[in-house]
């Protein structure tokens, strides 16, 4: 099974990039993409990426238009479908969708950015208060669970260029890395890059701003989060970083699972 998450800091501008001709021949032969940040209504979605290869499309647009939003895209049609996880506040930006196949929960989640003021970062810590529960919410499940997207969080000092100049920036906040912390070590999700790959310089998201592509001054927030089960039985991992569709990249793992 592989699993490709990203993203595409609006749908329209990334199929321009090139997204959906990229899932065709390049992209391997996946079975579930996950995106998020779609930026687009339902009907705003570009025809070559409302089932891309067949596949069977299901969106969470925010009610917001042009803001947010998340979408899967699944080569099996889910058993069930769930748009958001129950918080007022947060499910009207469009944050998280929930495909249910068989025993495994695969779902696209786009955490908020608190980088654009003090207003946003305290509207953080409200969503990471409550999707801790959710999180918790889901183990009690005791269902295989696989959460992917942008976390809006870098977790380590590994996991950005420059970690020394941003610990009082969002993203690298102390509270935010301790909130990541308990994610792992209290709740039991696995980091399943991190488990596969532990090399330095390998990163999701690079500013627009300067160079930080052709620097490589980026850090890690795009995550594939797993419940131990479905993060022992995953493979192989891989940054697809040859073409850019937006300031994040794909972020792909393959799982010794079947979907």
């Amino acid at each position: 099974m592989r699993v490709i998450s990203l993203n595409v800091n609006g749908i329209r501008a990334a199929e321009t990039k090139g997204l959906s001709r990229w899932l065709k021949k390049h992209a391997g032969p996946w079975d579930v993409l996950c995106i998020q940040e779609i930026k687009a209504n339902q009907e705003d979605i570009p025809k070559s990426m409302r089932s891309p290869q067949d596949s069977v499309a299901h969106f969470h647009p925010a009610a917001k238009k042009g803001y947010s939003g998340v979408a899967i895209y699944s080569k099996r049609a889910p058993d069930k479908v769930k748009m958001g996880f129950g918080h007022p506040e947060f499910d009207p930006e469009g944050r998280y969708l929930q495909a249910d196949f068989g025993k495994l929960s695969i779902i696209s989640v786009y955490q908020p950015s608190g980088s654009s003021g003090p207003h946003r970062q305290e509207s953080k810590f409200r969503f990471l208060e409550s999707f801790e529960q959710h999180l918790r919410k889901l183990r009690r499940a005791r269902r295989e669970v696989l959460l992917c997207g942008d976390w809006n969080i870098a977790h380590q000092n590994i996991d950005l260029k420059n970690w020394r100049s941003n610990q009082k920036n969002s993203g690298f906040l102390p509270e935010e890395r301790a909130w990541m912390t308990n994610t792992f070590d209290k709740l039991g999700y696995v980091d399943v890059f991190r488990r596969l790959d532990p090399r330095p310089d390998q990163y999701t998201f690079w500013s627009n701003r300067g160079e930080s592509w052709a620097k490589n001054i980026g850090w890690r927030i795009d995550y594939h989060i797993a419940t131990p089960k479905l993060a022992a039985a995953a493979r192989a991992t891989s940054i697809y970083k040859d073409k850019r569709f937006s300031d994040h990249a794909p972020l792909i793992v393959d799982y010794d699972y079947d979907l």
